[in-house]
């Protein structure tokens, strides 16, 4: 349907339907407009935003803050592609920025900023649930052709164990406990044979984050810092608790392996809403919202170049003694949940980020609330995040 040629759009109008941050800033760099969506990239809303500096919501070496001096100095606008952003309450972001000279507003500059980790995630789902897959019949196979023998064997052992001698009785020992060993290996790899039919209930992010740290200061992370970072209003997600457990069990413990352990190692969990993200549910037309972003950082050395492509391989591992099967299993029950997972690392900062959609029990509801972009919910995040 065409306008009626008389209907006037405001510049506004326009800008606040945009699903990118756009902001306006004036001579002296502070915040003079900004979109919804920039609302929701900051984690503040606009009259909160209006009148604050572009420094204080970045970090004072960002690239965003050079680009706009760059701007200013040459009078021309300009872009930089796969930036990091990161602030306070922004967290990190890889972005793609454009800034640009207001002509009719001598000193104002306008600030576009799209993200592109949640669009480079989603070319990359295709691959991680490819690798979740890959394993089935693998998984099929040594569950059921391999534990029978196995079983067989500890048994023999635990008989000849009985009638031996003290030196022989420690062979017999060595082969039940490896035994044992490789039938908790295929019960583990068992898992990626379920096709999975997840029955899918509200489960409250933060109470399994909480179980997780919980067993992590009880265990394995007793050398690192946890800090907290939560968005208090963040609803239930629409999961299977035991399976989000799992998940962020092997993303907690894999980052408190990679945190150092002579002090400073440093584990930050936090979760946001993020309106506006969606992708294809495959083997279908549906589209599915994922706002609720669940995220696991720690500061330890990064992902090297060469594992980053087959990081949700199975069996690829940096780990001396790992099985390589954690991320798989990750990316597998991800999946089941339709949701998707994705990180960035570089030395000292590594960052998976785990997207999911929200539970609502009435599926009309559920429908509309997937068309619905949430623009003007500003997202209040409390100070209380690999492979």
């Amino acid at each position: 349907m065409s306008l009626p040629r008389t209907a006037a759009i405001s510049a506004d109008v326009v800008l606040a339907a945009l699903p990118d941050p756009v902001l306006v800033i004036d001579a002296d760099d502070s915040i003079h407009w900004v979109n919804p969506a920039a609302e929701q990239f900051f984690g503040a809303a606009s009259s909160s935003l209006r009148g604050a500096s572009l420094a204080s919501l970045v970090t004072a070496d960002s690239p965003l803050v050079a680009l706009v001096a760059m701007v200013r100095k040459h009078g021309s606008g300009l872009s930089d592609h796969g930036v990091e952003v990161a602030g306070p309450r922004l967290g990190a972001h890889r972005v793609d920025v454009g800034v640009s000279p207001v002509l009719e507003a001598p000193g104002s500059l306008v600030v576009s900023v799209r993200p592109r980790s949640i669009a480079e995630s989603m070319d990359r789902q295709l691959s991680y649930r490819g690798a979740a897959r890959s394993v089935m019949g693998i998984a099929r196979l040594l569950a059921h052709e391999v534990k029978n023998p196995l079983s067989g064997i500890s048994g023999a052992a635990q008989l000849l164990e009985q009638n031996c001698s003290e030196a022989d009785r420690e062979l017999t020992q060595l082969i039940r406990h490896e035994t044992d060993r490789i039938c908790a290996l295929i019960d583990q790899m068992d898992q990626f044979g379920e096709e999975g039919t997840v029955q899918v209930r509200p489960v409250n992010i933060h109470e399994v984050l909480g179980h997780v740290r919980k067993l992590a200061q009880g265990g394995f992370g007793r050398h690192v810092r946890f800090t907290e970072r939560y968005d208090p209003s963040l609803p239930p997600a629409a999961a299977d608790r035991n399976g989000l457990i799992q998940v962020f069990l092997n993303l907690v413990k894999n980052a408190c392996e990679a945190a150092p352990e002579s002090g400073g190692g440093d584990v930050v969990l936090t979760t946001a809403y993020r309106q506006g993200v969606r992708v294809n549910v495959p083997g279908t037309r549906e589209r599915m919202s994922l706002p609720l972003e669940i995220s696991v950082l720690d500061n330890g050395p990064g992902v090297s170049e060469e594992m980053r492509a087959h990081l949700f391989d199975a069996f690829v591992t940096s780990k001396p003694g790992g099985t390589g099967l954690g991320l798989a299993l990750v990316a597998k029950v991800v999946r089941d949940l339709r949701g998707v997972v994705e990180f960035e690392s570089e030395p000292r900062r590594t960052i998976f980020r785990v997207r999911l959609p929200i539970y609502i029990h009435d599926e009309a509801r559920a429908n509309r609330a997937n068309d619905d972009s949430r623009a003007s919910r500003a997202i209040q995040i409390g100070d209380n995040g690999h492979g």
